[in-house]
């Protein structure tokens, strides 16, 4: 607010009168008593009420509205709160999902106090153009305003604050068919921003903004190839799911020791994947190499009497999780009895979900159960074979790793996060390409195999998409420098990131 003062004293709109050019609405007691402390220190009036936002009728009066909305999370944004966000969003035509954080009825909200020719400025999280439950609020604001217009930034605005922000500069009374977009390094950069550095872009009614990241070159590239007869979805493929919860891992995952030291026999353990994705460097989860994980003092058991009727040893340990409160667990206390994890089908492929360079798929070849810690991919009947022995290899492709940097989402730290819907949108090989190509995936397999072992995963892209993309779906050597460099681009621009958040810590 000392900002927007500072800004219309420059302007020439001096505040001369009893009624003030500024008002805000803070939730915060003590926050509010000291903005309106330092407001009148320099000399400005305004009129700071404290109260919830939601709470307050909007009014058409103000020629602007300037925020950074509360970025709390659905799973805090509950009760009366969310109730309030949601109503009053929903009191302007845009019906959000439960999921949705308390950021996306926030600028619903907002634009209701503009004046049909006002401007907003808001400072928001950039799922605002990738997450689904922001769809909404992506087609409220083309609808609402004549002009639409997003930063983003490279480096991380708020050095102490791991969220990617986005700049939302909106104005003028809608609609509009897209919004431009202006890539900054940081905030520095927009005291002179370049002119002609604004991009265009016009979505898909239903589509994610990311796209807007790309230039225009690459996004033709990739949508070509991704809507053509040689390219399916994951979801094509078969379906993707998280794994079990059991509400308390390190109560229900034993490593053998545990086990034999607890005297539990195995009727009452399950082989895991272990929890988390680290041990999953190959490209198939074998056997042998699940014995070496149980060798290791990896927590490769589940605790899962398959009887009521336990034995003595997991009579005893059942006891002693309600002693040490496991029961109590969110989890826990919504299933009876509470020790029974409930199992997910056992999966033919285990994916990745949360990774710092790529998702990537495993074959379980050793057929295990696995945890919410990994998505399994159960395969169609007509597909598994051909999935399971190739689907691994055939992912890890220039399309398909520029296609999880679109759909999926950037996380503190430079983590990519897929949400199962979001890994369903995967652009894969399609079947009859992944026939045509196999012989030679198959060759390269244990060379590749080592590769991804040593973590030179560069060199197993490059080799696949000779055969897949090159080859086989024709993409052209221009072409597919084309798409390297974006996917290069996005990589970047997140790993960029998470490397300057680990600085600062």
């Amino acid at each position: 607010m000392l900002s927007a003062g500072e800004r219309l004293k420059a302007l020439g709109s001096l505040i001369t009168n009893a009624d003030s050019h500024l008002r805000g609405i803070e939730i915060h007691k003590t926050s509010a008593i000291a903005a309106e402390k330092a407001l009148a220190a320099a000399g400005f009036n305004c009129d700071i009420q404290t109260l919830d936002f939601f709470d307050v009728s909007p009014k058409p009066l103000c020629d602007a509205v300037l925020g950074n909305p509360p970025y709390v999370r659905y799973q805090q944004f509950s009760g009366s709160a969310r109730a309030k966000g949601l109503e009053a969003a929903l009191a302007h035509g845009v019906r959000l999902s439960l999921l949705a954080s308390s950021w996306a009825p926030f600028v619903v909200h907002a634009a209701q106090f503009l004046k049909p020719d006002g401007r907003l400025g808001l400072v928001l999280p950039a799922e605002l153009l990738s997450v689904k439950y922001a769809a909404e609020v992506r087609r409220f604001l083309l609808n609402r305003f004549a002009s639409v217009k997003l930063v983003m930034f490279e480096e991380l605005v708020f050095p102490d604050v791991l969220e990617e922000v986005v700049l939302l500069l909106a104005e003028g009374t809608g609609p509009t068919p897209g919004f431009e977009l202006y890539q900054a390094r940081n905030v520095a950069e927009l005291e002179s921003p370049n002119g002609s550095a604004w991009t265009q872009f016009t979505p898909q009614s239903t589509e994610k903004w990311t796209s807007a990241l790309l230039r225009s070159e690459a996004l033709d590239i990739y949508q070509n190839l991704a809507a053509s007869d040689g390219t399916n979805t994951l979801l094509d493929w078969g379906e993707t799911y998280l794994g079990a919860v059991t509400g308390n891992n390190k109560y229900f995952a034993l490593t053998e020791k545990h086990a034999i030291d607890l005297g539990l026999g195995q009727k009452e353990l399950l082989p895991i994947s272990p929890p988390g994705s680290r041990h999953l460097r190959g490209i198939t989860l074998t056997e042998k190499a699940w014995s070496e994980l149980v060798a290791g003092g990896s927590c490769c058991y589940l605790f899962y009497p398959k009887t009521e009727r336990q034995s003595a040893a997991a009579d005893r340990y059942i006891k002693a999780g309600e002693t040490m409160g496991v029961p109590k667990a969110y989890k826990c206390q919504a299933r009876k009895p509470w020790w029974r994890v409930p199992l997910v089908p056992m999966a033919d492929l285990l994916l990745t979900y949360m990774d710092y360079t790529c998702p990537r798929l495993i074959t379980n070849e050793a057929k295990l159960y696995h945890l919410n810690s990994l998505y399994g991919v159960r395969l169609k009947e007509d597909r598994r074979k051909l999935g399971r022995d190739l689907l691994p290899i055939s992912s890890l492709n220039t399309l398909t790793l520029l296609g999880a940097e679109m759909v999926g989402r950037s996380y503190g730290g430079g983590i990519l996060k897929l949400e199962p819907k979001e890994a369903d949108q995967l652009p894969l090989p399609s079947d009859l390409i992944l026939q045509n190509a196999a012989a030679e995936l198959q060759t390269l397999r244990p060379q590749l195999s080592i590769a991804l072992r040593q973590g030179d995963i560069s060199r197993v892209v490059k080799a696949v998409d000779g055969i897949l993309l090159k080859k086989h779906l024709g993409l052209k050597l221009s072409e597919l420098r084309i798409l390297r460099e974006a996917r290069e681009s996005l990589f970047s621009r997140r790993i960029g990131r998470g490397k300057r958040t680990h600085g600062a810590n």
